[in-house]
């Protein structure tokens, strides 16, 4: 689902570990949000969005074209 997550933590240089201490979850959850494992809520969502400025489409629309 969401390599764009991590493309645009990566782009921060962040890791897996300082993108969930800054929005409150553990590592595991961004990496199972990473590999599309994970659904996060919709606060989650803008919280990662925030954190990595970046809009919500531009992290999470899913384009009938990628799958």
């Amino acid at each position: 689902m969401n390599n764009r997550i991590k493309i645009a933590r990566v782009g921060k240089s962040l890791t897996q570990v300082q993108l969930a201490k800054k929005v409150g979850v553990t590592r595991q959850t961004i990496g199972l949000i990473e590999k599309g494992q994970y659904n996060p809520s919709l606060q989650l969502c803008i919280s990662i969005a925030k954190t990595l400025e970046k809009t919500l489409d531009e992290l999470f629309w899913e384009d009938q074209n990628d799958g």
